[in-house]
């Protein structure tokens, strides 16, 4: 595989895009979302839009997904069913299979958008500098640095750079970075919106858990899972802000929670995954960070 594919960019709307049939859908899986096969964000993001194509109701409040399998590059085929209905709430299932073989199951509830309720704003977004104050990941690592073409889809500003990455400091588990997707940054279609979050959660877990150990780990962690809960949507805001952490390792297992924020100080996502340590040697892809 080329360790840079600069030409090849993933489009999140175009690559979502799911082409119906009778219970569902199916898609083409891009290679352009590679990080140790197709990203299980991606995969997540696909099945958000197959629960938002079967249902009137407009805005995504909470998602969650068990990885089963390991999906080749290839058409999926996505199977959405209703578990319960009211005018203003729907939950929906979403199977994904290949060749019949199970590779996502998620449950999404739905709701109407612009519904009654409380309202506070009771969590402060972290105090960090403006994403265009910051350079690009792009700007800070060697051209020929091994890089998985997922990461071709977004621009990368993190709010701190380590120089010497082979000799960083350990035991920091907490990571913020601005995300920008690209060719196109913002979408109006709210599942495409709220899947930037999804996308970015999901991926950004294992990175800021690696980071801690003063050596690179001997194993790698495929996610188990992914849970997110949707608070507001940013569809005019082109970065977005992940404020990641690793709080607990152990039992074969590493934990991941985050917030997604918006350029404006909106809280827009909160949540978290479960992945499961395996040895290194076993990574199809062992030289190339996740």
């Amino acid at each position: 595989m080329d360790v840079r594919t600069i030409d090849a960019v993933g489009a999140l709307d175009t690559d979502t895009t799911i082409r119906p049939t009778d219970g569902g859908g199916t898609i083409d899986l891009s290679r352009d979302w590679e990080i140790w096969g197709p990203n299980g964000g991606y995969l997540a993001a696909i099945a958000l839009r197959a629960a938002g194509g079967a249902t009137e109701l407009t805005r995504p409040a909470s998602f969650t997904a068990h990885f089963l399998g390991v999906a080749e590059f290839a058409p999926v085929d996505l199977a959405v069913r209703t578990l319960r209905r009211t005018k203003r709430a729907e939950s929906i299932a979403v199977s994904m299979t290949q060749d019949g073989r199970p590779i996502l199951e998620a449950m999404t509830w739905i709701v109407a958008a612009g519904g009654d309720g409380l309202v506070h704003d009771a969590w402060t977004m972290p105090d960090v500098p403006a994403p265009e104050s910051l350079p690009s990941m792009r700007d800070l690592i060697p051209a020929d640095a091994p890089m998985f073409p997922f990461w071709n889809n977004l621009e990368l500003r993190p709010t701190e750079w380590i120089d010497d990455w082979d000799h960083r400091p350990p035991g920091v588990f907490h990571e913020r970075n601005w995300y920008r997707f690209t060719p196109t940054a913002t979408f109006a279609d709210p599942f495409v919106d709220a899947a930037r979050a999804l996308l970015i959660l999901d991926t950004v877990l294992w990175p800021v858990a690696a980071r801690g150990h003063p050596q690179e780990p001997d194993w790698y962690a495929p996610s188990v899972d992914v849970q997110v809960r949707f608070h507001a949507l940013a569809p005019d805001d082109e970065f977005l802000l992940a404020d990641a952490h690793s709080p607990e390792a152990r039992d074969g297992l590493v934990g991941g929670v985050g917030s997604i924020w918006s350029q404006s100080g909106v809280l827009l996502a909160t949540g978290g995954q479960q992945m499961l340590c395996r040895p290194r040697h076993l990574n199809p892809n062992p030289d190339q960070r996740g």
